[in-house]
């Protein structure tokens, strides 16, 4: 039996189809722009007709690089974070650079392991969704002294380099746009603060608009609940079970708010006639549901597009700004109105 088209095919294949060397081959795989172009064309025309696939570990030895960047996400079983790795992805594709991406489950300890997992395998750099890592990862990672930016957070004082914005201040906006229409019954339906800074961040900008005004956020008006529709729902009615319920809602991201809408209807609740609610992050179905949902618009592919940016510059030897701002937009739809007028006190 021959076993020759067995044989996978080598560099010196490449080189010997396309009449070229084998530095000629490697250039071409390595450094496309240093070689001229009918060049180029020639020898990925050889690489294609023999299927040749090069060494990644011969390919990052000679590099000191694998040409891949790891990313640990809280969950993919979130539209915002299915939008981030694809921006990440297309962002950094365009210099073939190549994303690895893991799952934490908004768990400290599972991050750290992900984390320290994509580091074995090689990956150049990472991405971190906020700033509440365990500190031993953060120790870990400086002292691989391994490139890191930290998304979704903006605290320029932070020696850390990141990209995102304000969550205090957003929520805190959409707050003051709820106390403006008359408000004063505010209630919150966060994400879970353990391990979350993004939620803390949210759940603190609520309180910081209304202590603005005088007012306090009860204990009675803030329900922690997992990212999901039957959470949401089961939390919505917990909120309104409290006497005098709240007039309006603020939900830490558009899940929750789903959720808050559709069990609004079962309620028996008119949005926003007897009901108000704010979502945050804009995800697509926001401005599709009956009532439209008023939210806070986060730029998802603007900020995780700067991140690859970030990584991308660092990695080339440069130094990017350690902190990149991106802007955030109250949304204003049909799911917010003014606060109904309470009946007058009895004489």
């Amino acid at each position: 039996m021959d076993t020759r088209e067995n044989k996978r095919p080598t560099i010196d294949d490449v080189a010997q189809m396309a009449g070229v060397s084998t530095a000629t081959v490697s250039r071409v795989l390595n450094q496309p722009g240093a070689v001229r172009e009918a060049l180029r064309k020639n020898v990925l025309g050889a690489v294609a007709r023999l299927g040749y696939v090069p060494h990644a570990g011969a390919r990052a030895l000679m590099l000191h690089r694998t040409g891949t960047v790891g990313a640990v996400f809280p969950t993919v079983d979130n539209a915002i974070f299915a939008q981030a790795i694809d921006a990440l992805q297309r962002r950094l594709a365009l210099s073939e650079v190549h994303l690895l991406i893991a799952t934490s489950g908004y768990d400290p300890g599972s991050e750290t392991r992900q984390a320290v997992n994509l580091v074995t395998r090689g990956v150049d750099a990472l991405a971190l969704c906020g700033f509440s890592q365990h500190p031993d990862l953060l120790h870990f990672l400086q002292k691989r002294g391994l490139p890191c930016v930290h998304v979704m957070v903006h605290q320029p004082d932070c020696a850390l380099l990141s990209v995102g914005f304000d969550n205090a201040a957003a929520t805190a906006r959409a707050t003051r746009y709820l106390i403006d229409l008359g408000h004063r019954r505010i209630a919150m339906l966060a994400g879970i603060t353990q391990f979350n800074d993004r939620a803390a961040q949210r759940l603190a900008g609520v309180r910081q608009a209304l202590a603005s005004i005088g007012l306090e956020l009860p204990p009675a008006r803030v329900v922690e609940r997992p990212y999901g529709l039957s959470e949401a729902r089961e939390g919505l009615r917990q909120l309104m079970a409290h006497r005098p319920a709240p007039t309006a809602i603020v939900c830490g991201n558009d899940v929750l708010a789903f959720g808050a809408l559709l069990e609004s209807r079962c309620m028996g609740l008119e949005v926003p006639k007897d009901l108000s609610i704010v979502g945050f992050d804009d995800l697509e179905m926001a401005s599709h549901l009956q009532p439209a949902l008023t939210t806070m618009r986060v730029p998802t592919e603007t900020m995780w597009s700067t991140a690859a940016d970030r990584l991308l510059a660092t990695l080339a030897g440069e130094t990017p700004p350690r902190s990149t701002e991106v802007e955030v937009a109250l949304i204003v739809r049909e799911s917010t109105g003014p606060a109904r007028r309470l009946p007058p006190a009895a004489p």
